[in-house]
């Protein structure tokens, strides 16, 4: 599940370095659009946005508009995020030739506000942004063009070698010539934090991945050492997975310079259970008071998504397998890991907590126990909130015959309800054609729908009707990916390995209903033999999205309690 691109989305911004603060406090504050002026413009703007003749082209990809009412940070900053979004509009481009220009007017969709034509009379901070898109000649056949990832996570407004516009103050409402922006700025190489003694950062090159795209793919991690790791000589430790959405930061939110936590910080923290602060984390792991294990934040960003979700996929190619045939060996021959399923486990938190689970089931004998916290949906009869197999829109639940109900994508813990599957949809098609707006429904169109004719994922609904494909759906459940529906149908070949590895928290008023299909799944394994001791928690009322029962320690110490059989 991905807001601003968070994948423990309610993390405390003492907890979660990195884009977890800056999604937080674009929640916390109204849209940096500010309150709507009133009325539409008499005269809708038109921009046209230019290619310099000095660029490089032709140049196949997308281009957006962003508006914002003030200047810093740069709109390109502020845009494509789900709910907190500045306004910004999108179109494609195919073979732009340096000095050539491309339009976007009145008509041109956007998000949150759904087209230019729609956008308030007032003064606006304006940029425009060119996602460059790379040619894939896959190894199936088709050819097809997407952004390839730069190690910045699939972030149209950051990613080296997209161009960008200076940021201009524009007028909207009055008669004028077209505003012209210039894409004069190419993006700059992201830049790697150093390694230090306790933080290691590697990239590797996948055959198999790089095989199946027919362009270099790369996978990675952020490894943070034990604190006895440089003196303890030859000695192997277990190895703990953290699965997140695609970030350079270490896990756990380890960081030496945090500060310790306010009052104000600890209590907003209480809400989210019995997690710890950063600073907490941190002074524990370096005064030797964590069990000694190394943990690994694995980083496996495809051209749909800032992370694979670690399955194996018709769209995305085989990730799940160059994860567990490329990235794990390579680790474990470099950092002293214990080469032994009994010594390894993984843990997550909403798109990291599927991957943990959906690792733990689909390799049962590679690790020892899975965390899935406040997973993605597990079972599809309640994705998130809808159907996929009962409903026949995604949009709409037809509650009463003259009064269909919308159905909501996230919601405060208090019940607000913040954004619809209508718009989380249209953000998706305003951020790109085909699936590729590198947001969560595309994202799960990717790694769990099959391959459409043309190449691209076939959608699991239409995002601009929500009409479902139930046909990509069932194809989905039988490929795998409903993990509940795979763990009943293989439970006789798979249950009596899994059982006592599988651990779920969730908050009971989780933002995006993900605790609906944690219920489903955990009825469903309550009717299997053996039993599979599965432990399913649901916090206090009004838990949200974020919420776990325990401190990342605790879960820490249960897993080296698991792995000491295999201690050296």
């Amino acid at each position: 599940m991905n807001v601003a691109r968070n994948d423990v989305a309610m993390r405390l911004f003492d907890v979660l370095p990195g884009t977890a603060l800056l999604l937080l406090g674009a929640l916390a504050a109204p849209s940096a659009a500010g309150p709507p002026a009133e009325g539409s413009p008499r005269f809708p703007p038109r921009f046209i946005v230019t290619l310099p003749a000095a660029a490089r082209g032709p140049v196949t990809g997308r281009v957006y508009v962003a508006l914002a009412r003030r200047a810093a940070p740069e709109p390109r900053e502020l845009a494509g995020d789900l709910a907190t979004s500045v306004p910004f509009f999108g179109r494609d481009v195919a073979g732009l030739r340096p000095g050539g220009s491309v339009v976007l007017d009145a008509a041109t969709p956007g998000y949150p506000t759904p087209a230019l034509r729609d956008i308030p009379a007032g003064d606006y901070d304006a940029q425009a942004i060119l996602s460059v898109y790379t040619r894939y000649r896959r190894a199936d056949g088709h050819v097809i063009w997407a952004h390839q990832d730069h190690w910045e996570g699939q972030e149209f407004g950051l990613s080296p070698g997209n161009r960008v516009s200076p940021v201009v103050r524009v007028h909207v409402g009055a008669r004028g010539a077209p505003i012209v922006l210039a894409l004069t700025r190419v993006l700059p190489p992201v830049a790697v934090p150093p390694n230090t003694r306790w933080v290691v950062h590697v990239r590797i090159r996948s055959a198999l991945l790089s095989r199946f795209w027919g362009v270099p793919q790369y996978l990675g991690a952020t490894v943070l050492l034990p604190e006895d790791y440089a003196r303890s000589g030859e000695r192997r430790y277990p190895g703990v997975y953290e699965q997140s959405h695609f970030t350079l930061d270490p896990p756990f939110g380890f960081d030496p310079a945090a500060p310790p936590p306010t009052a104000a910080q600890r209590d907003r923290l209480a809400r989210y259970g019995g997690r710890e602060s950063r600073y907490a984390f941190t002074q524990a792991w370096l005064r030797g008071q964590a069990p000694p294990m190394i943990a690994i934040r694995i980083l496996h960003p495809t051209p749909y998504y800032d992370d694979s979700y670690a399955v194996d996929s018709v769209n995305n190619g085989p990730a799940g397998t160059a994860i567990m045939t490329e990235l794990i060996p390579y680790l474990e021959r470099r950092f002293r890991l214990l080469r032994s399923g009994q010594a390894r486990f993984v843990i997550g938190g909403s798109t990291g907590g599927w991957e943990a689970l959906a690792l733990q089931i689909q390799h049962p004998n590679d690790f020892n126990g899975a965390w899935g916290l406040y997973p993605d949906p597990v079972d599809f009869h309640r994705f998130q909130l809808g159907d996929l197999y009962a409903d026949a829109n995604a949009f709409v639940e037809p509650y009463a015959e003259w009064n269909p109900a919308e159905i909501g994508a996230q919601r405060r813990a208090d019940g607000l309800q913040v954004e619809t599957m209508r718009g989380e949809s249209r953000l998706e098609y305003v951020r790109g054609s085909h699936g590729r707006s590198g947001e969560q429904f595309n994202a799960w169109d990717a790694a769990w729908g099959p391959i459409g004719a043309d190449g691209y994922p076939r959608e699991l609904w239409d995002k601009h009707t929500g009409r479902i494909d139930h046909g990509a759906v069932r194809w989905s459940r039988e490929h795998g990916y409903d993990l509940t529906a795979y763990l009943v149908r293989n439970w006789a070949r798979i249950g009596p390995v899994l059982v006592g590895k599988l651990h779920v928290d969730v908050g009971d008023q989780d933002d995006y209903y993900l605790n609906l299909a944690c219920y489903r799944m955990e009825r469903a394994l309550a009717r299997l033999q053996p039993a599979p001791q599965a432990v399913f928690r649901y916090g206090h009322p009004l838990a949200p999205h974020g919420w776990q029962a325990e401190s990342d320690l605790a879960y820490l110490r249960q897993m080296a309690a698991r792995a000491a059989d295999v201690l050296p």
